[in-house]
């Protein structure tokens, strides 16, 4: 995953989907261009409530001295999950989902940079499975940071000829098993699921993905993919 998304559905409509309560107060909204360290909604189980909540994306360990010390820690890779020190603790007791209409992706070394958007044939949201993090700055008195990072693993069939990772998708009957946070053990959790893959779609986007000033529902939308720069050239000569 190379680190853009979009969420097209409000945190209300987002309740609805996930069967949550919206608990954003205004601080999140549609975003068809999600970079990393934006704030976005995330759904956390926490007692009786499922909840969406707020959160800067980009992991900052609970442990850490301070923030941005080096690049934000966006992805988690599901291999490694439970055992890698930024990660281990979130993925035993602070699990999320990141709603999304579909995330970006581009192929490793393409001249283009032609985007690609991967969403479910439906239409209905993606459930990405996610952990979550809050960090106190040291002698600080005020709310902590929350923040998070999307688990991924890696790519399979037409996906994979597209990037190498992807997003771990969960379908509905484990979302309850992935946010329960008195469930420790997860690695029944942490294979793709057949189902999920059948659902899923690629396409081209636009190429105003690539710049993430660009931020409207057209992004979504299917295009034909950039010529090739042989293809370009050649169109230049004729």
């Amino acid at each position: 995953m190379c680190g853009r998304y979009a969420v097209r559905h409000d945190p209300a409509a987002l309740a609805e989907e996930f069967a949550a309560t919206d608990r954003t107060a205004g601080a999140v909204g549609a975003d068809f261009n999600v970079t990393p360290t934006k704030t976005v909604p995330i759904v956390v189980q926490r007692g009786a409530e499922r909840s969406v909540r707020p959160v800067r994306w980009g992991l900052v360990p609970t442990w850490a001295k301070e923030i941005g010390s080096g690049p934000p820690m966006i992805n988690a890779r599901a291999e490694s999950i439970t055992t890698k020190p930024a990660f281990a603790d979130s993925a035993r007791r602070r699990r999320c989902l990141m709603p999304a209409t579909g995330w970006y992706e581009w192929r490793p070394g393409d001249q283009r940079r032609q985007p690609y958007l991967c969403t479910r044939g439906d239409g209905e949201s993606l459930a990405m499975a996610a952990v979550f993090s809050a960090w106190w700055a040291p002698n600080s008195t005020d709310q902590p940071l929350v923040t998070c990072a999307v688990v991924t693993t890696d790519a399979v069939g037409e996906l994979a000829d597209i990037h190498h990772r992807m997003p771990l998708v969960l379908p509905r009957h484990r979302w309850a098993d992935w946010l329960d946070p008195q469930r420790t053990e997860i690695a029944d959790l942490l294979e793709p699921e057949p189902e999920v893959l059948a659902e899923l779609a690629i396409h081209p986007v636009s190429t105003e993905v690539n710049s993430m000033r660009n931020n409207h529902p057209d992004l979504l939308e299917q295009v034909e993919p950039a010529p090739a720069p042989a293809e370009q050239a050649a169109l230049f000569e004729s």
